[in-house]
């Protein structure tokens, strides 16, 4: 099983969210999407619920020189996730913590502004929930994310994601009511093995695609 590209993951999370929880999709809520790339994904899923479609921010606490091994993440909100085993591994302290953390929150900031804006966050206290993202490595990003909208007390949290190692859902599961993933691969390897098309999206697709919810999503979500 492998995905055409974004958009083609977003129909086939929509389905086995549809089909694993009917109760929670009748009740009405919000997609938040991860970006980039989960904000394609999110947006698929959203429009087949007849959900509205908004965005989560959180940025990963990448290891000095290989900055796509997530030694941790941070989120909207001054949430911190970090897998302290991993910071002694490489010989960091919490001054270098604070110092990664302090600069991916300045760029959560300046994507807030550039995705929303004045418009604040979406209300999300009692309602259901389901955070969106184009698939899951070691899940660091996405723990900071649920832990962030968790705080918010949500009816029900989902987190769905089309692609994860089975270890990083369980963590994930931790973090949150309900995980969907209808692809879990023993050998990962990297998300982007598992698509076709794997194209990174840009701020300019995921701002198109929370002002007009629905449209441009053909040709993998790119315009």
């Amino acid at each position: 099983m492998r995905y055409r590209d974004r958009v083609d993951a977003g129909a086939q999370l929509a389905d086995a969210v549809k089909a694993t929880m009917p109760a929670v999709v009748a009740s009405g809520g919000i997609v938040l999407g991860v970006p980039r790339g989960g904000v394609v994904v999110a947006a698929v899923v959203a429009e087949s619920l007849g959900w509205p479609l908004d965005v989560v921010l959180a940025r990963k606490l990448g290891a000095p020189g290989n900055p796509e091994l997530a030694l941790g993440a941070v989120a909207a909100g001054g949430v911190r996730w970090v897998n302290r085993t991993m910071m002694e591994r490489f010989g960091l302290d919490d001054s270098w913590l604070d110092a990664a953390a302090d600069r991916e929150e300045r760029e959560i900031e300046r994507r807030s502004m550039l995705y929303r804006g004045d418009r604040p966050a979406p209300a999300v206290t009692d309602r259901a929930v389901i955070v969106v993202d184009d698939g899951v490595a070691t899940g660091a990003t996405l723990v900071a994310v649920l832990e962030t909208v968790r705080t918010q007390q949500p009816a029900t949290l989902v987190c769905a994601v089309p692609v994860a190692p089975p270890d990083s859902v369980s963590l994930l599961a931790q973090s949150c009511d309900h995980v969907v993933c209808p692809l879990l691969p023993g050998r990962f390897e990297a998300v982007g093995s598992w698509y076709d098309d794997f194209t990174q999206t840009t701020d300019g697709e995921v701002v198109e695609l929370l002002t007009a919810p629905g449209d441009g999503l053909r040709d993998g979500g790119r315009r």
